[in-house]
């Protein structure tokens, strides 16, 4: 259970912890932490397959077209908005090229789709690289399906706006006046109930758990949302409204809300609200499984022979993976599209609600997604009604949402001073970096100054100690095997970097962050991103992430992963040198009263219970490399002996404790333990009952609750 094993496990496990793209990484707005990327060689990425910047992508011969509805009509030409020079569409597309190119070579990205646009009008729509290598299918920006994770949430966002620009639905009022009582959220001893407000804003209070349950390998597991809602409830830690933590089961809810007051399922309303008014034929929010009658239709049989394969790199190459399955939590995160619909729905966003002649939803909704709703901090990033505040170069803001599932990573970035939307999405694991950057490259490439080198003055000795130490996100669970994975994932550690700013280090990726004018606020050197600190008896005691979906919180001395790497040593070296006692100790050392005989039992099968629960967390390593058998194996075998072996050590232990005087009475000296091995005794008892606080304090114990 050393700590390098553990921290293995749960970077591997934190693919996850896109939990469907609301990134909490300190260190970028990208949409996941980053998984490691082999270096083994590879061959050259694909080469784009569609590339027809304003004009249509011919169709592949082999394959005729989709069943569609009759094609919209195409949006009127906007203006160009005053002072802004519209993208020149050849130098985007190069731009755009050199950029994808460079990332699937360095990534590993089996497929890339992209579109951007401006001013009503589609500059740049293309497709990269392979939609599935068995059958040689190209990535078609108009015909291939992409899952894009989180922005499904945007979606949702709309329809929850129309309702309560109908007064149908308050933002202040509980979510549980809009939910059937099986649904209702539970007091859990919390003084305020969860508002609608919270729910958009993503401070309702939960703790977010996705190990297990938030996405599905076998579809005959998926369950209906309300089933999902009523058996995934996760505690309340807070009060809602203190701290952002992003809750994909709080957009759920939203859905359900939807559901009931529109007196039909999730899927069907959103259909009829959002996705047909505004014209988007390949989108859908169900997903390509077997009929059943106790969900949702699945996805048209259409729509599902275009949908892009899912890829993970190994050493061994691409990898071809099963869909996983996100439809029991919809709301949140099963939409697929196109970058073509995406194009139109950005276009729909920029146009404040109306495309086609048809008003999707009002100039009010329109604003509200423009505007913060909630920040945390001044100068933090927040949400505007459950879009995403995005900080953009040029000191510009932008909104928008990141997306990811295990195998996609997605973003779609909409800069209104500009009339621009960019969208991106890959179809493999190691892309994530991609859909993170290019939109903010774009802006930076055609509408930001020269970036300079930095002016700032440095911190000194005195103000670094104000901000160093270890921070813990709060989006997380905060018990049992997956609080304890949390813990060691969700950890950023803040330095005083050689030039004076602040180094941040989340998920072993280092970003350097530097002072400005404003006390406890930080630039992201490398980028448009701001970092706010909260203080608390003079030292910081939290920083916001620059996505706005969570907070890092100083965690003290028990919680610190050098404490834990520390104990784990101690435990091993002393349950290996008990073993070992047993089997050199000469005869005489061997004389013992029956207490004594009786305490060294427990001892030793203590030590060979610590010994094994280290050993399971090291095989759970060893495999962990493959994400999928983390997340759909989860609790793992593994983890859960090594916990139960844990939890009976302790049980042991503390017996084990409570016979230390009974050991140094001992008896006649002859018939006793000597001094040196009553005090090899006390010492080890120390020890393992300091590990098993350690654990009991991580959650490691508690195999119960997974």
């Amino acid at each position: 259970m050393t700590l390098r094993l553990s921290s293995k496990v749960a970077r591997c496990a934190a693919v996850v912890g896109i939990w469907l793209g609301g990134a909490s990484s300190a260190t970028s707005q990208g949409t996941a932490p980053t998984a490691p990327i082999s270096t083994a060689p590879r061959a050259s990425a694909p080469a784009p397959a569609t590339a027809t910047p304003r004009t249509a992508p011919a169709v592949r011969a082999a394959r005729p077209p989709a069943p569609a509805a009759a094609p919209a009509a195409t949006p009127p030409v906007a203006p160009a908005l005053p002072g802004v020079t519209p993208l020149p569409a050849p130098e985007l597309e190069a731009f755009v090229d050199g950029f994808v190119r460079r990332s699937m070579n360095q990534d590993h990205i089996a497929g890339v789709t992209v579109s951007v646009v401006q001013n009503g009008q589609v500059v740049l729509k293309k497709g990269y690289g392979v939609a599935g290598l068995a059958d040689g299918r190209r990535v078609d920006p108009d015909r291939t399906l992409f899952r894009i994770g989180s922005i499904s949430k945007t979606f949702t966002w709309i329809a929850l706006q129309n309702e309560i620009d109908a007064g149908r639905i308050r933002p202040d009022t509980p979510i549980n006046v809009y939910l059937p009582e099986k649904l209702q959220v539970r007091d859990q001893g919390k003084k305020n109930p969860v508002r609608v407000r919270d729910l958009y804003n993503h401070t309702p209070g939960f703790e977010d758990r996705a190990l297990g349950q938030l996405f599905e390998r076998d579809e005959r597991r998926i369950r209906p949302l309300d089933v999902y809602l009523r058996q995934e409830r996760p505690n309340r830690v807070r009060e809602p409204g203190v701290l952002p933590a992003y809750s994909n089961y709080g957009v759920a809810l939203v859905g359900a809300a939807l559901a009931n007051t529109g007196a039909k399922p999730f899927e069907d309303l959103i259909a009829e609200r959002v996705i047909v008014p505004a014209g988007l034929t390949r989108t859908t929010f169900r997903e390509p499984r077997a009929w059943r009658d106790d969900l949702p239709a699945p996805m048209a049989p259409a729509l599902a022979a275009d949908m892009a394969q899912g890829y993970r790199w190994t050493p061994l190459g691409l990898q071809a993976q099963p869909i996983e399955f996100i439809g029991q939590i919809a709301p949140a995160g099963s939409a697929s599209s196109t970058a073509a619909d995406m194009a139109r729905y950005m276009t729909l966003l920029l146009n404040g609600g109306t495309i086609d002649g048809r008003t999707v939803f009002s100039a009010r909704a329109a604003q509200a997604f423009r505007t913060p709703s909630y920040r945390p901090a001044a100068g933090a990033a927040g949400m505007n009604s459950g879009f995403q505040d995005i900080a953009l170069p040029g000191n510009r803001r932008g909104f928008g949402h990141a997306g990811a599932t295990l195998w996609f990573h997605s973003n779609m970035v909409i800069a209104p001073d500009l009339g621009l939307g960019v969208f991106v999405s890959v179809n493999t694991d190691t892309g994530q970096s991609l859909p993170a950057t290019l939109p903010a490259a774009i802006v930076e490439r055609f509408y930001a100054p020269a970036r300079a080198v930095p002016a700032f003055t440095p911190l000194s000795a005195q103000a670094a100690a104000v901000y160093e130490g270890d921070y813990l996100t709060d989006r997380r669970a905060y018990g049992g095997l997956e609080g304890f994975v949390n813990r060691l994932i969700g950890v950023a550690k803040v330095r005083v970097s050689d030039q004076g700013g602040l180094a941040i280090t989340t998920d072993g990726q280092t970003r350097l962050w530097l002072p400005t004018d404003r006390e406890d606020v930080f630039k992201a050197a490398d980028g448009a991103d701001m970092l706010v600190f909260q203080r608390q008896d003079g030292a910081a005691a939290r920083f916001f992430a620059p996505s706005g979906v969570a907070a890092y919180e100083r965690v003290g001395s028990l919680f610190k992963q050098g404490v834990l790497a520390g104990m784990t040593l101690l435990a091993a070296l002393a349950s290996i040198a008990t073993l070992a006692g047993v089997f050199v100790r000469s005869r005489r050392d061997t004389r013992q009263t029956t207490s004594q005989a009786r305490a060294s039992l427990l001892q030793t099968t203590q030590a060979v219970l610590w010994l094994t629960a280290i050993a399971c967390v090291g095989a759970f390593a060893l495999g962990s490399g493959d994400v999928a058998a983390v997340v759909f194996g989860w609790p793992s075998g593994w983890l859960l002996t090594a916990s139960a072996c844990a939890f009976i050590a302790t049980l042991l232990t503390l017996l084990t404790l409570a016979m230390v005087p009974v050991v140094w009475r001992g008896g006649r000296r002859v018939d006793s333990w000597n001094d040196l091995r009553k005090l090899c005794f006390t010492v080890t008892a120390l020890i393992f009952i300091g590990f098993s606080v350690v654990l009991a304090a991580w959650g490691f114990l508690e195999f119960w609750n997974t």
